[in-house]
């Protein structure tokens, strides 16, 4: 699944977003696909993230929609009935069992705590085919970074749901944003992470 949905390299981490409603989140998910951001996950912590995933798989079927930190298998089976095309779990320490076992990609999380782009760089070196996706911490600017240093992808919150335009409901400058790391990752894949902000 994993490697069929990530054309941009970028995955969409959907946190709480402040707002407690499922229309909210929907809202600022639709504005941040319309910013070019090609797979997003919903936290499963998220209120209401079930029913957020059924409202953009039936908006978007071409668009490939997870559901993150998922930690038990009520929750993996809850996510799959919604509608979710893959899951993610944190997973420092099992990142081989995880892989041997079917894992397409494996979640690196919290990474900004555990090194940031350095320890990506230093899981490579024992897993050089293994994808990993940097989540946690990352911000717009250092997408290239993650991506010379090895990541797959990298996961995104804050650097698109910024927090204050999530308070004011500024669903076009989460689209300005979700456009600013979109073209970020875009560059960093093809060598060249320098933009104009």
């Amino acid at each position: 699944m994993f490697k069929k949905a990530n054309p941009s390299g970028v995955i969409l981490l959907c946190t709480t977003l402040i707002i407690d409603s499922v229309e909210a989140a929907v809202e600022a998910a639709h504005a941040a696909l319309a910013g070019g951001v090609s797979v997003l996950e919903v936290v499963v912590t998220t209120p209401g993230a079930l029913e957020v995933i059924k409202v953009l798989c039936k908006d978007y079927p071409s668009v490939k929609f997870g559901v993150g930190t998922v930690l038990n298998i009520e929750d993996a089976r809850k996510a799959e009935k919604a509608g979710a095309q893959f899951l993610m779990s944190p997973c420092t320490v099992m990142i081989f069992s995880a892989y041997t076992a079917g894992a397409e990609a494996i979640k690196i999380y919290p990474v900004s705590a555990l090194g940031g782009e350095n320890y990506i760089s230093t899981l490579k070196k024992p897993f050089p085919t293994i994808p990993l996706i940097a989540s946690q911490g990352i911000t717009a600017g250092s997408i290239g970074k993650y991506t010379t240093a090895g990541a797959s992808a990298v996961v995104l919150s804050d650097a698109i749901f910024n927090k204050e335009a999530m308070m004011k409901e500024d669903f076009d400058e989460i689209q300005r944003l979700a456009q600013l790391v979109t073209l970020e990752a875009s560059l960093a894949r093809k060598g060249n992470s320098k933009i104009k902000r």
